[in-house]
């Protein structure tokens, strides 16, 4: 059957992840992956301390791929190791630095190494965060704490695919702390979100018409000559005339006085 193969499959990876975070403890493994290739299975490792995966000259990888060989009957195991670049965006990297925290310190001190991984995480970019520490700290009965920061979406698709989950454990002497860390990252895109666009500017326009003043007063100056040009011809049109008229009169007065002679001597 089919189905039988698939849960047999993805039970093989889910020990095949347990083996590789037992073996490699404290080291920050935040995701492995497992892919099919044509030469054989290739294991993803994503982790935020790639060197102490690696191990002096490859040593962990070498023991990796011969206990992968054995015990999960592996053709040929390939393993790939990813560094992390954004450590506290990652919500597993998060839990586990907040277990080593209180493994290191002690749980008296929770409140503080809480505060101060909500600072980071917020600093590093992330839209909000929230730590649940439950356990016995400090005191007889265990009890929980809710730290949190920020803007988280606790239901929808967003909270179930978009919102990164964890959870880790420390141990004490006084017993077993868990840890829940989830953590909203800057680069989800929210369907509730409106960005309001400014208008695009019109550049182009705006040279064209600096490149078009200087012709047209190019063109007034031109015309202005033209038109001064006209305007003396025409004054000097209008004189001619004037001229004339002035002559014809006094050509008319000439001939009058003649008349007015000639009609004296008839007398």
């Amino acid at each position: 059957m089919i189905e039988r193969q698939f849960i047999s499959q993805k039970t093989k990876e889910y020990y095949i992840r347990k083996y590789i975070e037992e073996k490699l403890p404290n080291v920050g493994i935040s995701q492995i992956k497992l892919k099919k290739i044509p030469l054989g299975e290739k294991i993803i490792i994503e982790t935020s301390r790639p060197s102490l995966v690696v191990g002096s000259k490859g040593a962990n990888i070498r023991d990796l791929t011969k206990v992968l060989k054995k015990k999960f009957n592996l053709e040929n195991p390939q393993v790939e190791i990813n560094e992390v670049k954004s450590i506290f965006l990652d919500a597993q990297i998060v839990a586990e630095k907040i277990a080593m925290s209180l493994e290191r310190f002690g749980s008296a001190r929770f409140k503080s190494v809480g505060h101060k991984i909500m600072e980071n995480v917020m600093n590093s970019g992330a839209l909000g965060i929230e730590v649940n520490i439950s356990g016995k700290i400090p005191g007889a009965r265990a009890k929980s704490w809710r730290f949190y920061q920020g803007y988280l979406k606790k239901c929808g698709d967003i909270a179930i695919s978009g919102v990164k989950k964890a959870q880790a454990f420390a141990l004490l002497k006084s017993g077993v702390i868990g840890i829940k860390v989830a953590i909203m990252p800057p680069d989800i895109i929210l369907p509730d979100s409106i960005k309001i666009r400014d208008e695009p500017k019109q550049v182009a326009a705006v040279e064209e018409t600096k490149a078009e003043e200087p012709k047209k007063r190019k063109r007034t100056a031109k015309h202005a000559k033209r038109s001064k040009d006209e305007k003396k011809g025409t004054e000097k049109k209008e004189e001619k005339p004037e001229e004339e008229k002035k002559e014809e009169k006094l050509g008319e007065e000439k001939i009058e006085e003649k008349k007015e002679e000639t009609a004296g001597a008839e007398q």
